[in-house]
This record gives C-alpha cells, sequence and structure tokens, in this order.
C-alpha cells in the first residue's frame, strides 16, 4: 500500500530530481536546461556514492526508450520497478512532456526526443563526475555496476578492451560484472592482469574444482573519515543465461549465507558502511535485503531500471540507475557513531545537450574509435518506425531481427533472446553499423538453422516465462520474454510453470501449432557450444542493406491474459 509517508517521500526525491522548486522543470519551460541544473543538490554528510551499471559499451550519446510493459508477480507486482508510463508519472507526480518524463518513461517518447536530444555518452558523464569530485574530493566513491564491456562494435572487436581504458579513465573505485564473462575466462584474466586499474570485485564466484574464491569480493576504502565496504556481486546466473563453455571452471549462484559472511567479516573490520555492489537484478537483491543483514546500501543492476528514488528494505537502501550511461546516481550518507544516520539520493539523467564534454574523454573515445570509425558509422538503411527493444514480450528492433532471420534464414519460425541492451532508433534515422551491433554484439553470434517440434516451442517459451514470472524472485535471472517471429501466442503469468503459454499459431498459414509437427527455426545466442550459422549481425546487415527502408509494424501476435 502507498502510504501518506510514502508519498511524501517520493514528493521530496521527485523534488530532488528535478533539482528543487527553480530546477529541471522550470528550467526546461525556459528552454535554459543547463550542465547546473542536473549537478544541483544539497551535500549532505561524509560519504558520496556515485553509480553507473549496465552501460553495454556505448561510448557515445544514443536514444534509449525505457519499457512501456514492464509486469511484477506476486508480492512485487505493482511496485517500482513495476510500474511504467502514466502510473509511474503518477507514483512519482512527473508532470508529462518533461524532462523527467522523457527520461524515466516511454511516453510521447518521440516527440520528447527530438526535444531533449540523446542521453549518455562517457564524456558527457566524465564532467558530471569530475564535477561532483572537485566538490567532495575526499568524500566520493564512484562504482559500476557491471555489463560495462560488451554491447557495440569496438568492445567486441577489442573484447572490452575500449571500456576498460574508458573506466580506467574515469577513476573507476570498484566494479562487479555479468557480461564481462562472456568474453571467456582467459580474456578476463588477462584484463585483470594487465589492463584493469580497479578492484574486480565477485564475491559469490566460487572455482567448480576446491570452492574456492576466484576474484576478492570487498574493498575497503576510506571518505570523509568514515570506513566503507564495498561487497561485489556477479550475475549469479551467469553459466545458466551464457555460456557455461566460456567459463568451465567458475561457478556462481546468489549465495545469501556467503553475502552474510562478506557483510560480518567487512563489520568486523571496521566499516561503517557497507555497500553491496551487485548485478542480481532488482527483484533477487530486494528479497537479497530481507534475507541479509548489515547492508547499508545495494547498489542494484542487471534488470535496467531507472528509478528517481531509493527503495528500503528494513534498513538497506535499494538504488536503481538505469543503463546504457543514461543516468548517474548520487547518493550522500551521514554517519554517525558507526551508523547511517541520514541520506540523500539523485538519480541525474544524462542529458548528452546540455552537458560540456569532458575534453580528455572525448579524446579517449575518439581513440578507441578511430581504427572503426569508418564501419562503426556506415549507413546500412534507414527506418520508417521506432526501433527499441525494452519491453516484457517485444521490442521493435527485435521484430526486425526476427524478420531478418525469417527471410535470411529461409525459417518458417524465428526466435530471438530477451536481452535488454541496445540503442533506441527514431523513425526517419539511418540504421548505421553501430546501431546493429548494439543489439547484436556477443561472442556466440551464430544464426542457427534447424527442425524444432511444436512441443519443443512451448517448452523454450514456458521455460523463459517462468524465468520472468515465477513468485520467487530467486528463480528469475532477468531479461525478457524469448521475442518470436512467425509464430502468436496468449500468455498468462499468473498462471504455474507449464501453463502460462496457449494458442500456439503458425502466422503464415493460422494453423494452430501441431505439438507433433516439426518447424523450420531459426534463432541466434544459443548457449550450446558448436552452434553453427552466419553471425546474427551479418544476418541482419544484409536484410537491412537489401530493404534499404524497414519498416516494423505494431505486433500485436503475443496476448497477454489477466
Amino acid at each position: 500500500m502507498f502510504t501518506r509517508r510514502d508519498f511524501l517521500r517520493t514528493a521530496a526525491a521527485t523534488a530532488i530530481l528535478m533539482g528543487g522548486p527553480a530546477g529541471l522543470r522550470q528550467a526546461a519551460a525556459r528552454q535554459t536546461l543547463s550542465q547546473a541544473d542536473l549537478l544541483r543538490f544539497d551535500p549532505l554528510g561524509q560519504v558520496t556514492l556515485l553509480h553507473v551499471t549496465d552501460v553495454h559499451a556505448q561510448l557515445t550519446p544514443i536514444y534509449f526508450r525505457e519499457p512501456s510493459i514492464n509486469l511484477g508477480v506476486g508480492a512485487v507486482e505493482g511496485k517500482p520497478p513495476h510500474v511504467t508510463g502514466h502510473d509511474f508519472l503518477q507514483m512519482f507526480d512527473i508532470p508529462a512532456d518533461s524532462p523527467e518524463c522523457y527520461a524515466l518513461t516511454s511516453e510521447n517518447f518521440v516527440d520528447l526526443a527530438r526535444t531533449y536530444g540523446r542521453v549518455g555518452g562517457l564524456d558527457r558523464l566524465a564532467t558530471l563526475i569530475n564535477a561532483i569530485r572537485a566538490e567532495r574530493p575526499d568524500n566520493t566513491l564512484f562504482l559500476d555496476g557491471g555489463d560495462t564491456w560488451q554491447g557495440s562494435y569496438t568492445s567486441l572487436q577489442t573484447r572490452g578492451g575500449d571500456m576498460v581504458r574508458a573506466f580506467n579513465a574515469l577513476k573507476t573505485d570498484a566494479m562487479t560484472a555479468h557480461w564481462e564473462f562472456t568474453y571467456g575466462e582467459a580474456r578476463v584474466r588477462e584484463i585483470l592482469d594487465g589492463e584493469l586499474d580497479m578492484p574486480f570485485l565477485c564475491g559469490n564466484v566460487l572455482d567448480t574444482l576446491w570452492e574456492e574464491p576466484v576474484f576478492e569480493s570487498t574493498q575497503m576504502f576510506e571518505r570523509g573519515g568514515v570506513q566503507v565496504a564495498v561487497i561485489g556481486q556477479a550475475f549469479p546466473y551467469t553459466p545458466i543465461a551464457n555460456p557455461r563453455h566460456l567459463i568451465p571452471e567458475w561457478s556462481f549462484g546468489i549465495r545469501p549465507e556467503t553475502v552474510q559472511e562478506h557483510v560480518d567479516a567487512a563489520r568486523a573490520a571496521g566499516a561503517e558502511v557497507v555497500v553491496l555492489l551487485s548485478h542480481n537484478g532488482f527483484d533477487v537483491d530486494r528479497k537479497l535485503a530481507s534475507l541479509v543483514s548489515g547492508i547499508d546500501v545495494i547498489l542494484t543492476g542487471h534488470t535496467h531500471d531507472a528509478l528517481p528514488r531509493e527503495v528500503k528494505v528494513g534498513k538497506t537502501l535499494l538504488i536503481a540507475s538505469g543503463s546504457h550511461g543514461k543516468f548517474l546516481s548520487r547518493l550522500d550518507l551521514e554517519v554517525t557513531g558507526g551508523q547511517v544516520t541520514d541520506y540523500r539520493y539523485r538519480l541525474i539523467p544524462v542529458f548528452a545537450d546540455v552537458i560540456t564534454p569532458d575534453p580528455d574523454m572525448a579524446r579517449l573515445i575518439a581513440e578507441v574509435r578511430a581504427p572503426y570509425e569508418a564501419e562503426c558509422t556506415r549507413v546500412l538503411g534507414k527506418t520508417d518506425d521506432l526501433l527499441y527493444r525494452r519491453g516484457n514480450f517485444n521490442g521493435t528492433f527485435d521484430d526486425l531481427i526476427c524478420q531478418a532471420l525469417l527471410a535470411e534464414r529461409d525459417a518458417e519460425i524465428a526466435l530471438s533472446p530477451g536481452f535488454r541492451w541496445g540503442a533506441t532508433l527514431l523513425p526517419g534515422q539511418d540504421i548505421t553499423i553501430d546501431d546493429v551491433y548494439s543489439m547484436t554484439a556477443i561472442t556466440y553470434p551464430n544464426a542457427y538453422r534447424q527442425a524444432m517440434t511444436g512441443e519443443m516451442l512451448k517448452t523454450i517459451l514456458e521455460d523463459v516465462a517462468d524465468n520472468l514470472f515465477n513468485d520467487d524472485p530467486f528463480y528469475q535471472q532477468g531479461g525478457d520474454m524469448v521475442r518470436v517471429g512467425g509464430l502468436g501466442y496468449s500468455i498468462d503469468i499468473q498462471k504455474p510453470m507449464g501453463s502460462r503459454i496457449s494458442d500456439m499459431t503458425l502466422l503464415k498459414t493460422g494453423a494452430p501449432i501441431d505439438p507433433a509437427r516439426e518447424y523450420v527455426v531459426a534463432g541466434w545466442a544459443s548457449v550450446n557450444e558448436g552452434t553453427e550459422g552466419p553471425p546474427i549481425y551479418d544476418v541482419v546487415s544484409q536484410y537491412i542493406e537489401r530493404q534499404g527502408t524497414v519498416s516494423v509494424p505494431e505486433n500485436t501476435t503475443i496476448k497477454i491474459r489477466t
């Protein structure tokens, strides 16, 4: 239930987001939104935590549309982050068509994107971080929640090296990881041994032979005279969601008992503030906070949620900082007698058009992109429609990928994974190699073509649905529903495992899917070793070039039953 106290807390947080009474709302009305408006903050206490997560290798500014559908089940139904669109605006008292509306929702996205421009860009992020550090030189910790080294053409070509250089230059104090592991054990060790200038904290990763820690779990920092312990938590389902053969000797897991041990050890070592730098996903972290005592702050990641206020579980603050470099979280903590006694939070939208690029970071970005710039900016075609990925059941760029798989691989049905990373394209915008790779840049890209029975297809859909909509967050793996082409279905997310999917239909004939019949299916991102087929980025690029201008009609083939 949303209480009066919740309302007052929300109103206060929204005022901070908007920079106070004379903040972003009034500035936007005057068309004078500025860098100073974004940085406006009344400092508090001794410790300032800065947090980004899920940047997915986006060096330069992009458009990024938040989801219009983000459903929660069980105890989290209707709670943040499972609130979108108009309901989100109402919950957080955000005016329609405001800068915050553009940053935080999908409402009127195209018009607002044309008004407020692109978001993110590490040169803009550097400017904000440097300004806050200049204001609080002895108090600030900048932490990266992972999914940083993957998600672009240059990151794939350099095997994460471009992002390592960039986040070294940002003077990042510590990071954790997920997609980083998809470069394989040898490459991760190579980066840690000679390229990375920060602690790589993954306290829940053990070796499979001796069950001993692979990485450090905790780093202690002194800020403003306060001892701050940062504990890293890598994505617990990495060997399930991504290929196990890339990291065969490492095991993962949520491991609440291990997290408690790390917290207790940090407290025993003198920590006055304990921060969990997590890539669990929001709902997993919400449950974890109820099971582990002694955590002051969870900086959560993986599910790409952006919330303009903290969520409190007991004494633990959960902070959700969005994705793709679109936001920078600032959390100031006052510590008295070894306890957090007050805090102040702001989610800062990184509006690229009003932030002066940091010249050193701009030079570094130009340098790392230079060998690839011509290919990155090569135009493949144009889009008539808004192309985006985020959403529980479909995204228009994923629909485009399915179109490409059906056409280029001569298939009846296409499957595309429910990844949440990838930049948005506005109607009329050119589609470049950069854009395609922002949706497809992985180390296991082969687009397979194989026979699957109708029964197997239903099993796949049911398994993914349970990963998303299991009542117990510890059985959820994040991401969105597998995207489908050539196939329609109905889903009831409230039903139990094995019973959510119905009315499966082959779209080209309108016939029900026959459990016993084999269908020609094309897909990509298989976690199975030895999968054969052309890389998905080549398949999609070739399709767009053949089409010239692409059109992606509204997807009405998935029916959500309640």
